[in-house]
């Protein structure tokens, strides 16, 4: 499975006690996060659209198309679900293309807690494929605490690797940090496995189309990773607005930002909305300007999709053939 480490430099452990101050109190907290800079809509939406713009041909294409599809959180998050469809979609997960060994394999499959277990044992042990779970009582999160943190240690006890969690948008944006920080923490504890071994890794998803404005997305992004995040998210892809190039792009300058300040490096994972090539590659595109080649990894980035994979899968196709093969060529999810 893909072992997402947080990566600290030698003096991090000093420079997260000096933050300690910042989450000691609720004031202080929200003393931190209205003292970030404000966010420029104008430049930052600008800046997004130019980034898109960027050409990738040849090999360059071709490289992308098999990152890209490396980096993909498979998903499927219906009522609907079943024992059968869960497995299909690991089986498509291990093996993409069943024409073409050489097809990366996906970085996770991501479901509902109660469909962990049958995740857990399609995979089965080497697949080098995370379990990740959506918890919390996603998509809402409208539960009591001792709720979410059952719903997560039952998905960690089923054997999820990665926990998706979703923020109280409600506490948030009554400007309650603290205790949106610390709903964060005791998930963040929740996700250790009973009789020791590693923990769960932590994604914290925001909602950002209910976030409202880019200022509250910085401030979220921050408060996330003070509590420990592992990753952050932008969105459960079940709300109008997902994931744009706009609010990644910042999420990205904000971990950025965040292991210039302490040294430790936080992940990111757009997520809803993105369905072709084309947007895959110049997301990436935007991961190697503002964050580098550190990031440019399964561990260090995640798509979270449904329907990504087939069109990456024909755009892949298409470069080895020359020509397209459709729909009818790639398995339906």
């Amino acid at each position: 499975m893909s072992s997402v480490v947080p990566a600290y430099g030698p003096d991090a452990p000093g420079r997260l006690a000096g933050l300690a101050d910042v989450t000691a109190s609720d004031a202080a907290l929200r003393r931190f996060l209205h003292g970030l800079p404000g966010v420029d809509a104008v430049g930052l939406e600008a800046r997004a659209a130019g980034l898109g713009t960027r050409s990738i041909k040849t090999t360059a294409k071709a490289y992308a198309i098999d990152l890209a599809i490396s980096m993909i959180d498979l998903t499927t998050l219906e009522g609907s679900d079943t024992h059968g469809k869960v497995r299909a979609l690991c089986a498509k997960g291990r093996r993409p293309d069943p024409t073409d060994p050489g097809t990366p394999h996906v970085a996770a499959i991501c479901v509902y807690p109660d469909m962990v277990a049958v995740a857990r044992e399609a995979l089965g042990d080497g697949s080098g494929i995370s379990v990740a779970s959506v918890a919390t009582a996603f998509p809402a999160g409208r539960v009591a605490l001792p709720v979410k943190l059952a719903d997560t240690a039952d998905a960690v006890a089923a054997g999820a690797d990665e926990i998706d969690m979703v923020i109280d948008r409600g506490a948030f944006l009554s400007g309650r940090y603290m205790e949106v920080f610390e709903e964060i923490r005791a998930v963040k504890q929740a996700c250790a496995r009973p009789g020791g071994g590693s923990a769960a890794h932590l994604k914290v998803i925001f909602e950002n189309g209910e976030l409202s404005t880019y200022d509250n997305i910085r401030r979220c992004s921050w408060l996330a990773m003070l509590a420990g995040a592992d990753f952050i998210k932008t969105s459960t892809g079940k709300v109008a607005v997902n994931a744009t190039p706009a609010n990644t792009l910042l999420m990205l300058e904000a971990v950025r930002d965040f292991r210039d300040a302490v040294g430790v490096q936080v992940g990111v994972k757009p997520a809803g909305g993105i369905r072709t090539s084309k947007d895959a590659i110049k997301y990436l595109v935007m991961v190697n300007e503002t964050l580098g080649d550190d990031w440019l990894s399964p561990d260090w980035f995640r798509f979270g999709a449904s329907s990504l994979l087939n069109d990456l899968l024909m755009q892949r196709q298409k470069l080895s053939t020359g020509r397209y093969s459709g729909p009818d060529y790639v398995t339906v999810d």
